[in-house]
């Protein structure tokens, strides 16, 4: 007994299965799941994963998933974090078409082929291999020029490890580097004459309509809501309708009248 306690027992894998979904969301049918939460449970094995087809929000972070084929058939799949697991290959992801954020921070990807079966997610926006933060990368992460080779790969990635490298902030980033470099060429003792250069070869910070309100994107998940109680709000007032005809029909069957003789003075 003691020299197998030293052993040590493996623990048996953790399989997602349809009772743990029903039982984490409260969702009876898998096709009905939209978000799902299941970070640290000590998960190996996405088993039935795959039947939530119209899953939007997945977290799997924190437990000891190395294989993602499951995921394969999540078409719908818009945010994705897979974050401090045993992941080695992302291929499944391929067929995730939706992917917009994806976080594999704290995971086994080693090299930059490895990454190239993302780039066919053309609404990819966000890309986390390294959190500092949390103390967690791949081993891609130390290949030298990783960062540039990721833009390259991936021009149509906003966020890179937390970082914006296009879009709205990034546009400051690159503002304030030119400003930098401007400055630089005119030297402090020039007097007002390099400072008046410096001026008419300003230009505005932002493009026009920088600051114009952007309709915001209404998610799938608020629009399902959004129906679900505007149904419940008809069933309710149908109801409603009903009690009244109800009650009116029972007054009239019953002629409730005030009967004069019935008062005691």
């Amino acid at each position: 007994m003691e020299a197998r306690g030293e052993k040590g027992e493996e623990a048996e894998p953790v399989r997602i299965t349809s009772q743990l979904l029903k039982a984490k969301t409260g969702e009876f049918d898998l096709e009905s799941i939209l978000l799902l939460k299941l970070p640290g449970l000590g998960l190996s094995d996405l088993g039935c994963l795959g039947e939530c087809s119209n899953l939007e929000w997945l977290d799997l972070s924190g437990n000891a998933v190395a294989h993602l084929g499951p995921l394969s058939s999540l078409k719908a799949l818009a945010v994705l974090n897979i974050s401090s697991n045993r992941v080695a290959s992302l291929e499944p992801l391929a067929g995730c078409e939706n992917l917009q954020s994806l976080n594999a921070a704290g995971n086994l990807l080693s090299s930059l082929q490895q990454l190239q079966c993302l780039a066919g997610l053309r609404g990819l926006e966000s890309l986390r291999l390294s959190s500092p933060a949390g103390g967690l990368s791949n081993p891609v992460c130390t290949t030298l020029g990783y960062r540039h080779a990721m833009a390259e790969m991936f021009p149509g990635v906003k966020v890179i490890d937390g970082e914006r490298v296009s879009g709205r902030g990034s546009e400051l980033y690159q503002l304030c580097k030119d400003l930098d470099s401007s400055l630089k060429r005119f030297p402090s003792g020039g007097g007002g004459a390099g400072l008046a250069e410096l001026a008419s070869a300003a230009k505005p910070w932002v493009g026009e309509g920088y600051w114009d309100l952007r309709p915001a994107r209404r998610s799938s998940i608020v629009e399902e809501a959004y129906k679900q109680f505007s149904e419940v709000l008809q069933e309710c007032r149908e109801l409603s309708k009903r009690a009244e005809d109800t009650i009116a029909q029972a007054e009239r069957a019953l002629n409730i009248r005030p009967d004069p003789n019935s008062y005691v003075f």
